[in-house]
């Protein structure tokens, strides 16, 4: 396991679960309805019910528009993302990697759109601190015409995909 941490530092990827998404990019994309895997120690609401590690997410009913950045540890961001294309209404969070497994078989066949986004996303650590910009952009997945539109009109800057055109 230290040996996977060291190897993510030395790349720019996180070596934990726990990361925080800019207050400015949730208020961007509106009003949720959960959660379904918020960090422990939140300074700032995501959704109105917001489920922790300690809460296990995957485990609870999905309900409404969901705002998920999940966890980017192995097997838990392909059971989130499995579960966020069952569910079929909200946005996810991610790392683009457009060819791997998870993108071919879960979220290009259930997706309404991918924005990949200008902006490199400042995450926030576990002590609330900014970290310094990844090394690629992030991406927004959207389920659901509505939550297509959200990105649509959010006002941050990126580039839409559709499935006619992925």
């Amino acid at each position: 396991m230290k040996e996977i941490i060291e190897t993510h530092k030395q790349k720019g990827v996180v070596s934990s679960d726990e990361y925080y998404t800019p207050k400015h990019i949730i208020e961007a994309l509106g009003h949720f309805d959960l959660d379904p895997a918020t960090p422990v120690n939140p300074k700032w609401s995501t959704a109105d019910v917001m489920y922790t590690k300690e809460d296990d997410g995957l485990s609870k009913e999905w309900f409404g528009r969901v705002f998920l950045n999940p966890p980017y540890s192995r097997p838990l961001i392909s059971q989130f993302m499995e579960r966020m294309a069952e569910h079929g209404n909200g946005i996810a969070l991610i790392i683009p990697k457009l060819g791997c497994k998870m993108f071919r078989e879960v979220i290009y066949p259930s997706c309404s759109a991918i924005y990949i986004l200008s902006e490199r996303i400042k995450f926030y650590d576990q002590n609330w601190v900014q970290q310094k910009s990844p090394i690629c952009q992030s991406m927004l997945v959207a389920y659901g015409e509505e939550n297509k539109e959200a990105i649509r009109k959010s006002g941050l800057k990126g580039i839409m995909l559709t499935p006619e055109l992925i």
